[in-house]
């Protein structure tokens, strides 16, 4: 670009282009690409092409690494106080459900395989601000929540090895509580992993198989020994004869709330998605390893979650640390796992800081961020820049902000980005840009958004009773026919080429309603911080994203897109 036509040149060239603010958000804000445009003019602006070097059982691999976390240990307590020994269909419910979100994803992934994920799917379906507004709250969810899983591996690792995590974490006396303990350790596996990720995609997916392995061996020896060892009656009895006995002893109430508690520990598989720019046949592999890895997540989780009730029963399940409370009779076996927990997070955390990387790489690409961390290395074929930058941001929230801290902050900025890549995908179906007349969908989508959050409040505001469930059945029925009324009078405007949702719009229709209920359950200090951060990512947009958007524009490098086109990459392969 001309630099005296940059809007950063001077003072005087900012302040000029502030003063258009207004004209240059009507044009760019509602903006959209095409998949064309984001596999071609856009992805060229990274200069060398990223390899496609992954196959199918790599993206399995790194799709178990993301998600076989800590999470499982941690949400598996609270979960199983809720629904009893009917924690194990609750793991199953969740895992329908994030594999009725990861249909929605896969389809974009294959028709367009670019590192994007979410970011991309939303640049080319409602737009530029909508993309960028989403995309900077979900790189924000990525560092806090890296930062906590970081944090959090060396409390497992003193778990694995009986070392007190007080005694390697440095207090700094005078700094706020909650961000006095230095750790050195969190920071160091960041490190680490930020080298290994800058240096191969295909090495980094060496390391993840290898990690995964031994930690699914840690999970396969938590099974056999729980089922060896566990008694079948504590499917049925409580500990307490005071409290609910049977397989569901808070109802199908319990079980449902158990769900939405562990159905954050399927988060990680849109990670994968990221990498579609380096899968050799995309319309093969991607829906293979996307949909293959939450089948097998969520076999194992039910099998832990088994094991778990058959050695304990659930009134004597511990809110924190329940698999360590569940084999404390065996000191050894807590040792076990804490090291195959430890194995698991730095999986996790590798998988996650890949996926970060490659959306700031994409989010480069489209000028809303400096285009310098679009950057592809031509040695490395990664995007150094970005994984460099958010590797060494995320070291320094690790180490000083403590765990309960980084908590408070992360899940919704994902589960949001889940409800608008399932809205994405209905409206990509039904509306072709230039020639489609977007209202009935559009009102479609709306309508049954404000019918789910309807549904949301009454679940955790009406009381309990016969009203109660009269009102949640009616506005259940209501969500049925809004989406079967669609259905049928509104027609589809395209038909994936090579793969694509099936039951369109009912599963991503599942997939919309159930993010909101979600997004319902978290706590006001979540909404506060997607708040704050939503405003500063606004502010960011009007004062330089959109006037380097603009800047990108007039010299050719980004267009205003009204229809797709049909062509694909040459590197696609089916």
């Amino acid at each position: 670009m001309d630099a005296h036509s940059s809007s950063f040149s001077s003072f005087s060239a900012y302040f000029h282009a502030l003063s258009q603010t207004p004209s240059r958000l009507s044009r760019r804000a509602f903006s959209v690409s095409t998949s064309f445009d984001e596999m071609t003019t856009t992805r060229s602006t990274s200069g060398v092409h990223m390899q496609r070097t992954l196959r199918w059982f790599d993206l399995v691999g790194f799709g178990l690494g993301g998600m076989i976390g800590a999470g499982v240990f941690v949400t598996t307590g609270p979960a199983a106080l809720q629904a009893g020994p009917a924690i194990v269909i609750s793991y199953a419910i969740a895992g329908l459900c994030a594999l009725l979100s990861a249909f929605c994803y896969t389809e974009f992934a294959v028709d367009m395989p670019v590192a994007g994920g979410a970011f991309s799917y939303l640049r080319v379906t409602f737009g530029e601000f909508a993309a960028f507004l989403t995309g900077a709250n979900l790189i924000m969810d990525y560092v806090m929540s890296n930062a906590a899983v970081a944090r959090s591996f060396s409390q497992y690792l003193g778990a694995a090895i009986g070392i007190s995590t007080a005694k390697w974490r440095l207090h700094i006396p005078g700094l706020p509580k909650g961000f006095d303990q230095i750790d050195l350790i969190a920071v160091a596996v960041v490190l680490i992993i930020t080298v290994i990720i800058c240096y191969s995609t295909k090495q980094s997916s060496v390391v993840n198989m290898t990690l995964t392995a031994i930690h699914i061996l840690f999970i396969a020896f938590v099974i056999v020994f729980g089922f060896w060892k566990g008694d079948w009656k504590n499917f049925t009895e409580p500990g307490d004869p005071k409290n609910e006995s049977g397989f569901f002893p808070h109802g199908a109430a319990g079980v449902f709330k158990g769900a939405s508690l562990v159905y954050l520990s399927y988060i990680g598989y849109d990670a994968v998605s990221t990498m579609a720019e380096e899968v050799r046949s995309p319309a093969k592999d991607i829906p293979i390893g996307v949909s293959g890895s939450v089948v097998l997540v969520t076999v194992l989780y039910c099998l832990m979650a088994a094991s778990m009730a058959k050695l304990l029963p659930y009134d004597m399940i511990k809110k924190e640390a329940p698999f360590a409370a569940a084999f404390g009779r065996w000191k050894w076996v807590s040792n076990v796992i804490g090291g195959g927990a430890s194995f698991g997070i730095l999986t996790s955390l590798l998988v996650a800081m890949m996926g970060q990387a490659r959306y700031m790489c994409v989010i480069g690409r489209s000028r809303v961020v400096p285009a310098w961390f679009a950057e592809v290395h031509p040695k490395t074929s990664t995007p150094l820049n970005a994984s460099a930058f958010l590797g060494v941001f995320t070291a320094a929230i690790a180490l000083f902000a403590d765990l309960d801290v980084l908590l408070n902050f992360v899940c919704i900025g994902t589960l949001f980005v889940f409800y608008m890549v399932a809205n994405a995908v209905i409206y990509r179906r039904y509306v072709e840009i230039g020639s489609t007349n977007p209202r009935p969908t559009l009102s479609f989508l709306c309508s049954f958004s404000l019918t789910a959050i309807i549904f949301t409040l009454m679940w955790h505001f009406v009381t309990p009773g016969k009203a109660k469930t009269t009102l949640l059945s009616v506005t259940a029925i209501v969500a049925i026919v809004i989406s079967l009324i669609f259905h049928c009078v509104v027609p589809q405007a395209r038909k994936p080429e090579f793969w694509g949702v099936p039951l369109m719009p009912w599963i991503p229709c599942a997939s919309i309603f159930l993010n909101i209920f979600l997004l319902g359950s978290l706590d006001g200090t979540s909404y506060i911080r997607f708040v704050f951060f939503s405003i500063l990512a606004v502010l960011i947009y009007m004062l330089y994203s959109v006037h380097s958007s603009s800047d990108a524009e007039k010299a050719g490098s980004l267009c205003v897109k009204n229809r797709e086109v049909p062509e694909l990459d040459s590197n696609f392969k089916v």
